[in-house]
């Protein structure tokens, strides 16, 4: 199979049945881009991309910190998945929404979302935008195109499948993008979404993240056999591409090749990111439990943000002074975000959500057995 090929947008699904199989790359071991999926990115929109992953991982830091330290009851890093949401959100425009999971803050942070915001909701206190409703990191951001995330496995597939038919129907140009984890593909709700895409053709992006674990299981268990994710979109007749997720430059070039063919509405695509989950599955996960406490150093495929720095250097675009520099203005960013989100309350310390706000936001009109609850509460 010729990997170096970039096909056309309006290709038939059949023509590329190869490439579920291959992995498309951009950046080679030298740092150079190259190929025919290089090329998309000014050096500018590298550097701002490399920004994105550096505020990730520094945002990450200080949160898990924070739950450490008992000022959140939870926390999920992305640690060595920062390529795949910030690349891809920035593939996006205004008004596409987003159907994500718990690891995919990326596209907030990508997408220039307070940081503030997010701490407040990873912290329930009294600025919490959710006001306490949503699991720590469960953020939900219509304006900034992120639909609420949901705790149950695989369900935000199929919605992301019927907002993307919603568009259609519409004559809009808005488009869908859906997110899950290589062991979430196994839950039946995910080849239901494959189905309706399929049928309907609905202007979507199916995006598979194979990190190589699900919580404690490796990801041979969901996929099963000796086939790709990527493969499972040829038996719904959906072009199907498999991508380097630690490659910033590969992740960006297939996001925005998905998306135009959306927009174009010649149909879903899916697209699997080949990366790997660096930390624990969340705080309350003990990956040496399951994986050998050696795999991390081997890193497969490379450190993303490393990478992608070594690109700018070579193309004299950067330096090893200079990103110094920006990890450290990072990092006053986040910690600055921080002191002002402790202002307004951790979990057990400061302001926090009224309890009368579990009775908002349900129904249009309160129906009366809710309204005696809250009166009986008190509010």
């Amino acid at each position: 199979a010729d990997i170096r090929r970039r096909p056309d947008i309006d290709v038939p699904a059949a023509d590329i049945r190869d490439m579920a199989y291959t992995l498309i790359r951009v950046l080679d071991s030298d740092g150079q881009a190259v190929g025919p999926w290089a090329g998309s990115l000014t050096d500018a929109e590298l550097l701002a991309g490399l920004r994105d992953m550096m505020k990730l991982r520094a945002f990450d830091a200080r949160m898990l910190m924070a739950q450490r330290q008992g000022k959140t009851s939870f926390y999920m890093q992305h640690l060595g998945e920062e390529a795949v949401s910030t690349a891809f959100r920035r593939a996006l425009q205004p008004g596409d929404m987003n159907f994500p999971t718990y690891r995919q803050a990326g596209l907030l942070i990508a997408g220039g979302y307070p940081l503030v915001d997010m701490m407040c909701q990873i912290y329930s206190n009294e600025n919490d935008p959710l006001h306490g409703r949503q699991l720590p990191v469960m953020y939900s951001a219509k304006d900034h195109g992120f639909f609420s995330i949901s705790g149950n496995l695989a369900t935000q597939t199929i919605q992301a499948v019927g907002w993307a038919m919603a568009s259609a129907i519409k004559n809009d140009t808005k488009i869908a993008a859906a997110w899950i984890g290589d062991g979430s593909t196994a839950e039946s709700d995910f080849h239901a979404a494959l189905v309706f895409a399929s049928t309907y053709r609905a202007p979507v992006v199916l995006n598979v993240v194979n990190n190589q674990w699900a919580i404690s299981t490796f990801q041979g268990f969901a996929r099963g056999g000796s086939s790709t994710f990527a493969a499972r979109g040829h038996g719904f007749g959906i072009p199907a591409l498999r991508v380097d997720g630690n490659d910033y430059l590969a992740v960006h070039a297939v996001a925005k090749w998905a998306v135009e063919r959306a927009r174009r509405n010649l149909g879903p695509t899916l697209v699997e990111y080949v990366t790997y989950r660096a930390g624990a599955h969340s705080t309350s996960d003990d990956p040496s439990a399951y994986r050998p406490k050696t795999e991390f150093d081997a890193w497969p495929l490379g450190d993303p943000v490393r990478r992608l720095k070594d690109h700018l250097i070579a193309r004299g675009a950067w330096s090893e002074e200079r990103h110094r520099q920006g990890e450290a203005e990072i990092l006053d960013e986040v910690v600055a975000a921080q002191r002002e989100a402790e202002t307004h309350g951790t979990l057990h310390a400061g302001g926090k959500p009224s309890p009368r706000d579990m009775f908002e936001g349900v129904f249009s009109e309160m129906p009366p057995h809710l309204r005696r609850q809250r009166q009986q509460a008190g509010y």
